[in-house]
């Protein structure tokens, strides 16, 4: 896919300005987001998403369109889960609800770059080294089945090694003073628990890109689509978050769909290394990676609430955690 420079400009311009609208609406006054506006925004930036993939299949065909919509999807995916751990940092760190949507801003500004750093080194790696396909694989299958190693467990952001030795290094406030990192007592400089809130979301951040870029990678190889499809999954995350906070819980059997998904296509980018070695070995079309990615989804949706309208008690996890909560009683 030719992409001009103007091209990119524009997208990178038009994805800065809806970054900067986002900026503007989350400065003023703290306020709890009711489900009315954030499914008003949920509705802007999904319908922004969809004619972005119709532009693209009306100038550069339906396979890249396809591709798009494909990353996109994936990462819309992720992005739920990723929900799962903000909600889980934000409750158990006790971030007034009015806060809530300035730490999202931050989190999704984060992501945004570290994702653009890590598509910029995922592009530069495969032009060169094509076994990079392999390496992406592996990393996709070792994540899924570490997520459905601990698909009913969530994670501790207390245990976080981050979080945990800042702790130690530094004097935390026990109170909050707004959204301000930083606050003074007794003429000091010193944190607030929203520091820590901040550090663990960034590590947060950080594990997600590392999973979700070499799973869009896996769908196509495009950074201009790779980085559409990121940018505009990440936009709408703040106000999904909101919309669909009492519905998460019910998402029971999510995790198990996300690391079904990300396993399929670590095998994708194994298959695609070996197809261009020996060309008898099938190359996995993205059009079937989509049907399939979608069927998974759907399935996993309709047997969550099927199961939270059965069992009332039961509630989804996040399960990305590098130890089980099993594990951390016992240390304890």
């Amino acid at each position: 896919m030719n992409v001009s420079l103007t091209t990119w400009l524009v997208v990178i311009a038009a994805i800065l300005g809806l970054i900067f609208l986002d900026l503007v609406t989350v400065s003023r006054k703290p306020h709890s987001v009711k489900f009315k506006e954030a499914a008003g925004w949920s509705i802007f930036y999904i319908a922004l998403a969809i004619a972005f993939g119709l532009w693209v299949w009306q100038t550069a065909g339906a396979q890249y369109s396809t591709e798009y919509f494909a990353a996109y999807l994936v990462e819309k995916s992720l992005s739920v889960d990723n929900l799962f751990v903000f909600i889980i940092i934000l409750t158990q760190f006790k971030v007034p609800l009015i806060y809530h949507q300035r730490v999202l801003m931050i989190g999704v500004l984060l992501a945004l770059v570290l994702r653009a750093i890590f598509i910029a080194v995922g592009a530069a790696a495969l032009a060169v080294f094509s076994f990079t396909f392999v390496i992406f694989g592996a990393i996709l299958i070792w994540t899924g089945f570490g997520l459905f190693k601990h698909w009913d467990e969530d994670p501790t952001p207390e245990d976080n090694f981050l979080v945990k030795s800042i702790s130690k290094q530094m004097t935390i406030t026990k109170e909050f003073d707004g959204s301000k990192a930083f606050t003074k007592m007794d003429g000091k400089k010193v944190a607030t628990p929203m520091f820590l809130v901040f550090i663990a979301i960034a590590s947060t951040d950080l594990l997600f890109a590392l999973d979700s870029i070499p799973a869009t990678f896996g769908i196509t190889q495009e950074p201009f689509l790779i980085f559409a499809a990121n940018a505009f999954a990440l936009l709408g995350l703040r106000a999904l978050y909101f919309l669909l906070k009492g519905l998460l819980d019910k998402l029971i059997y999510l995790s198990l769909g996300l690391s079904t998904i990300l396993m399929l296509i670590g095998l994708k980018l194994i298959f695609t290394y070996l197809h261009e070695i020996w060309s008898e070995v099938p190359k996995i079309p993205t059009l079937f990676s989509l049907s399939v990615i979608g069927l998974i989804l759907l399935v996993t949706t309709i047997s969550s609430l099927i199961r939270s309208k059965k069992d009332p008690t039961a509630q989804a996890h996040a399960g990305r955690i590098t130890k089980s909560s099993k594990e951390q009683d016992e240390k304890k």
